[in-house]
């Protein structure tokens, strides 16, 4: 895995070069609308005066951090406001390590590769714990992997890239193990608003003083360029990480936060199960021409990822290179997400050429 050049933005750029027109099944960008009172709240942080231009408090506008605390039935003090989720998977990673119960990181095979990035950065030894077929998660093999120097346990549900959704079940186990083993369990919850079973329930109704849930904005409100992310701590790992947040970043923009905010408040329950709508009439469309193309894959119950495999087609960088110039889409390499899921190919569902891309895979592979 190269961390020092992204492969996503690798294979971004080499289909933006191609000769031939291109579908991006890249990249998690939400090519939908974002909610109108988004739009509405820039709009009016655009009039506002000039002391309400000057830095936001650090960790987070406090009306913020309430309304995500009221959501996730949680004390305000716990919610730390971030550049991204991916800033807040960093500090609850640091929280995690920071304890010094452990040093081993233990992370699901197929696995989001900046999760492995980080443990690097943060001095972690990683340690992958395969999945299922599905993309679903035995409780065992973590058990299994886990040791005296484990000290962080990450997850993520609804999962990149397999879409699937951990039951509840699963997440107690996942958290019990961390109180045996002296480690803390970290669950991403990013695509928590993409969820097609109706069964995700967040980590946090697990009541788990050894448990930090991370999530934001960018996927449920199609906002990925505002930066707007949070992890929600036990009380005793906020001063550290706020402290972290602070040095790096000072503070997080306030103007995409006023507009969150406002989103939040004011966005019906209507407009998230409008996405879903669309993302299972994709999910239907795509899976539909993967079966034309004979190919095995993994139908997501949540997120917005379908990853496929096809015969004598392993999911290297050479063949998604390929994939690009000869089919005219573009997908993830499945060696990517570790070890695996080498022989697969993951493609975002977030554009309204799905039908063309399957269409042109049916057509390649059949």
């Amino acid at each position: 895995m190269n961390y020092e050049r992204p492969q996503f933005f690798h294979l971004m750029q080499y289909a933006r070069r191609a000769e031939r027109d291109v579908v991006d099944m890249v990249s998690g960008n939400p090519d939908w609308e974002p909610p109108a009172a988004l739009r509405d709240g820039l709009r009016e942080y655009a009039d506002v005066e000039p002391d309400e231009f000057q830095y936001p408090p650090s960790e987070g506008l406090l009306e913020l951090r309430e309304e995500i605390a009221a959501r996730r039935n949680v004390s305000p003090d716990r919610v730390v406001v971030t550049n991204g989720t991916g800033e807040a998977n960093y500090l609850a990673m640091a929280a995690a390590l920071d304890r010094g119960a452990g040093s081993e990181v233990l992370l699901t095979d197929p696995v989001y590769p900046y999760y492995p990035g980080k443990t690097e950065l943060l001095g972690g030894e990683m340690t992958l714990v395969p999945t299922e077929r599905d993309g679903s998660i035995d409780p065992e093999r973590f058990r299994e992997a886990a040791s005296g120097e484990t000290g962080l346990i990450l997850v993520n549900t609804p999962n990149n890239p397999t879409g699937a959704v951990y039951s509840r079940a699963t997440m107690r186990e996942l958290a019990a193990l961390a109180e045996e083993v002296d480690a803390t369990l970290v669950s991403d919850e990013v695509y928590d608003h993409f969820d097609f079973t109706g069964e995700f329930e967040s980590a946090l109704t697990l009541d788990s003083d050894r448990t930090i849930v991370t999530a934001g904005f960018s996927k449920s409100l199609a906002i990925t360029g505002f930066r707007v992310g949070y992890a929600v701590l036990p009380g005793d790992m906020v001063g550290g990480a706020k402290t972290r947040h602070m040095l790096v970043n000072v503070a997080t923009s306030r103007p995409p936060q006023v507009a969150v905010l406002r989103a939040l408040r004011e966005t019906d329950p209507e407009y998230y199960e409008d996405v879903r709508s669309l993302l299972r009439e994709r999910v239907d469309t795509f899976t539909e021409a993967l079966d034309a193309a004979g190919a095995e894959y993994t139908r997501p119950d949540g997120a917005f990822y379908v990853l496929a495999r096809f015969d004598g087609f392993p999911g290297t960088m050479a063949n998604a290179e390929r994939l690009v110039e000869e089919a005219g889409v573009a997908g993830m390499p499945g060696e990517t997400f570790g070890s695996a899921r080498d022989e697969w190919l993951r493609f975002a569902l977030v554009t309204p050429r799905v039908e063309e891309a399957a269409t042109r895979l049916a057509d390649y592979f059949a």
